[in-house]
């Protein structure tokens, strides 16, 4: 009985032996390969040193090891994963890609469309037709009607040539030259031909005169009043036209060597979603603000039915010139603090993590500097999937220790 005993004793011994031999030699290997950590199945992004829970999920941690081994750099899945994973490749080739400038922009009156109404004469104003900022005129409305001294002698100087004209016809005085040179002194005064006409048929001169608008536009300002007296020259509105208006972009001296002065600039409104207006720079201010650092751009913009009012905000987008280079989807490159990368397909359900150097974006296409080269199969969708997939199996980021 005792022999039994002591035999049961030395095979569990010899068992124990074996177990901590074949625990030494699982955790040398796995020592051999890396350091060994814990993390969790469903996020792999979580790592400790010690077993425990997720902090995430609650789930307990499961032990995984670190790999350097180059035979270990990529990631293999089976079609099943694949389609799973919906993990879908492109390959990369040449296209068309230029940069573009964002601006933020005012609209603001275009100033090449005012018009000031003068006074050709002076006098006092009598009556204003139209007596508020913002009121619309049109070309041949009654603007103000004017009391002049030198006016009205003018009128009647033309009464008295026209009747001289027709009494002394048959002298040796040429009463057409009297005639046509006190018309003309209406005229540059600012008298209509209809009314000029109405003195040569009624012969009667009123103290008032009408003026009209020679054009169309909005008053932007109204520079007299109601009996108030005008001198020669003297401003009484300002009529703008808002067909056109002005988007004026503020441009930092470090953006301008971005801009192409040539470039299509397209103009949108934050305030009228959806809307956009294509131009071109028509002005750029050749100096720049030496406190601010900013020029100053221009874009004409067209304002059929005047939904656009000046004082709006709007983003101009400047594209820079194209270039023909290696184009990719935004959504293929991973980016970190350490740089960018992407997955390429090696063979049939083999995937490895690149690092690449991007460059300039448009739309959903970036520029690919350097990494890649044209044919290369990459993994434009899922491939943060296949990033948490290597994280979980190797223990690592794949951009861990990589240079570009």
């Amino acid at each position: 009985m005792k022999n039994i005993f002591l035999v049961a004793v030395l095979i569990f011994l010899l068992g124990a032996c074996k177990n901590n031999k074949v625990k030494d030699t699982s955790e040398a290997q796995h020592a051999a390969h890396g350091e060994i950590y814990y993390t969790c199945s469903m996020h792999p992004q979580v790592m400790k040193d010690k077993p425990g829970d997720c902090p995430i999920c609650g789930m307990a941690l499961i032990q995984a090891a670190k790999t350097t081994t180059p035979e270990n750099e990529g990631v293999q899945l089976t079609e099943q994963q694949i389609q799973l994973g919906n993990i879908l490749t492109d390959t990369i080739r040449s296209g068309m890609l230029g940069e573009q400038t964002v601006l933020t922009a005012i609209l603001n009156i275009d100033q090449s469309k005012i018009n000031a109404v003068s006074a050709r004469v002076m006098g006092r104003i009598e009556q204003l037709y139209f007596k508020n900022l913002g009121d619309y005129v049109r070309k041949g409305d009654k603007l103000f009607d004017l009391y002049s001294e030198e006016l009205n002698s003018a009128k009647q100087e033309y009464i008295l040539a026209l009747e001289k004209q027709k009494v002394l016809d048959n002298s040796i005085i040429d009463f057409t030259v009297l005639v046509q040179s006190a018309k003309n002194k209406l005229l540059l005064w600012g008298l209509a031909e209809a009314q000029i006409q109405a003195l040569t048929v009624k012969k009667i001169a009123s103290p008032l005169t009408t003026f009209y608008s020679p054009v169309s536009g909005y008053i932007t300002t109204l520079d007299i009043n109601e009996g108030e007296y005008t001198m020669e020259g003297g401003t009484i509105v300002r009529l703008t036209d808002l067909s056109t208006l002005w988007a004026e972009a503020q441009v930092y001296s470090s953006q301008l060597s971005q801009i192409d002065n040539n470039a299509v600039a397209t103009v949108q409104f934050p305030d009228l979603p959806g809307k956009k207006i294509n131009g071109k720079i028509e002005f750029m201010n050749p100096e720049i603000n030496p406190q601010s650092r900013i020029n100053l751009l221009r874009i004409n913009v067209a304002n059929p039915g005047n939904v656009l009012k000046p004082g709006m905000p709007a983003y101009v987008t400047i594209k820079g010139k194209q270039q023909n280079t290696l184009t990719l989807s935004s959504d293929a490159v991973l980016r970190s603090g350490t740089g960018a990368s992407v997955w390429v397909q090696t063979s049939p359900g083999s995937f490895k993590n690149i690092m690449v150097e991007i460059g300039m974006e448009e739309g959903d296409k970036v520029q690919i500097k350097s990494g890649l080269k044209f044919g290369d199969i990459v993994v434009i969708s899922g491939a943060y999937l296949l990033n948490s997939e290597y994280i979980f199996k190797k223990g690592a980021n794949p951009m861990e220790g990589m240079k570009m």
